[in-house]
């Protein structure tokens, strides 16, 4: 649960601040993370816009708030209905979140353009980097068998 709860602060923080600027040539770009998005969209590229948005801040921001009430609720011992499908739609949603991925990515075109410009990483960068971490380790601490016992156990009493 604290992993969980400081990955959403964090994602909301990362959304929030600028992730980076570039300066080259007098010229300078700031962007935040959902600007990425909807800079994509304006250059006439919606349904990738649509994935990166998806990928990088929707789907996991919905597997962490799904994870704050599946496991509040297992904390507390109360038995809802939806709990088997809010169990399974976690774990079939966590394998759609590039989160490391699209983290990697950043990393590795930061390489390159660094040659090109000068780049300057903000409070959103870190912000992002932080919540990979703690979303990678709400994620793996996440036991499925545990998960399923609890409810399993929560549905005959």
């Amino acid at each position: 649960m604290a992993f969980t709860l400081s990955a959403l602060v964090l994602l909301a923080l990362a959304c929030s601040f600028p992730f980076m600027a570039f300066k080259a040539n007098g010229l300078e770009s700031l962007m935040t993370l959902p600007q990425t998005a909807m800079e994509l969209w304006r250059n006439g590229m919606p349904d990738l816009a649509f994935l990166v948005a998806s990928f990088i801040i929707l789907i996991p921001a919905t597997v962490l708030i799904l994870v704050v009430i599946l496991v509040s609720a297992l904390m507390m011992q109360r038995q809802h209905a939806c709990l088997p499908a809010l169990g399974r739609l976690i774990f079939t949603l966590q394998n759609w979140s590039m989160v490391e991925v699209f983290f990697i990515g950043v990393l590795v075109s930061l390489v390159k353009i660094a040659k090109m410009a000068t780049v300057v990483l903000d409070i959103s960068f870190w912000a992002y980097a932080a919540f990979s971490i703690l979303f990678t380790l709400a994620l793996s601490n996440l036991d499925r068998f545990q998960c399923w016992r609890r409810i399993e156990s929560l549905r005959r009493s």
